[in-house]
């Protein structure tokens, strides 16, 4: 799959800073998704073991989430734990990853935030401009922002909000659980991301795309 990267990797936490806050103003975050053109769609994931990082992009039809596709990729962990720069550490493994890929998914699931990130600048929406598609940060842990009540019933959402801005929504995507943080990483809008993420949560609170994804890279043994 082609890809575009925009920098190199090997930068500092000040340098990963700036790049993020440059690349913010690439991002296209208007633009509803049409779920009836969906045919494929990707989980992507992540798992760290030790100082390796282990990639797992799988794509699966849509609706039906059969797998059509899985590949896996390692590298050393470059980057460390920085909250906020989560693309840093795991984006060259992804980079590696995506770049194996032989299908052309419509749309990217990451396990990650998109614009619910400080910077609006997640590592769904680093991801979305090297893959140059929709992709939409599905975060399982809150990292800033503030949300009201929420209904215990699948498929509650309710606006996620930061500094005045409406950055992404929390979603029930199965009922009684704990809500997932969606938000747009690139080429989407808040509704749509929620939309389709609901859509890809038949069963489970963790998106099938992404459950299968990160299924994948636990499971992963170069």
């Amino acid at each position: 799959m082609q890809l575009h990267p925009r920098h190199p990797w090997t930068v500092s936490p000040e340098e990963a800073v700036a790049i993020q806050r440059r690349l913010r103003g690439e991002l296209v975050l208007d633009t509803p998704l049409d779920p009836a053109s969906i045919r494929l769609v990707a989980g992507v994931d992540v798992s760290v073991k030790q100082d390796q990082s282990h990639a797992a992009v799988v794509v699966a039809t849509f609706p039906g989430f059969e797998p059509v596709e899985t590949v896996l990729a390692q590298a050393p962990t470059p980057f460390p734990y920085v909250p906020g720069l989560l693309s840093f550490r795991e984006g060259p493994v992804l980079e590696e990853a995506f770049a194996r890929l032989r299908s052309e998914p419509e749309l990217f699931l990451v396990d990650g935030m998109g614009t619910a990130h400080p910077r609006r600048m997640g590592i769904a929406c680093h991801m979305g401009l090297w893959l140059e598609r929709p992709t939409i940060g599905c975060g399982k842990t809150l990292l800033v922002g503030r949300f009201g009540a929420l209904s215990q019933d699948k498929g509650a959402h309710v606006p996620l909000i930061h500094r005045g801005e409406t950055i992404g929504a929390a979603v029930r995507t199965r009922a009684g659980t704990n809500p997932m943080f969606i938000s747009p990483g690139h080429r989407c809008d808040i509704a749509s991301a929620v939309a389709v993420v609901m859509a890809c949560s038949p069963k489970w609170r963790i998106p099938e795309p992404i459950r299968l994804a990160h299924n994948a890279a636990g499971a992963f043994t170069p």
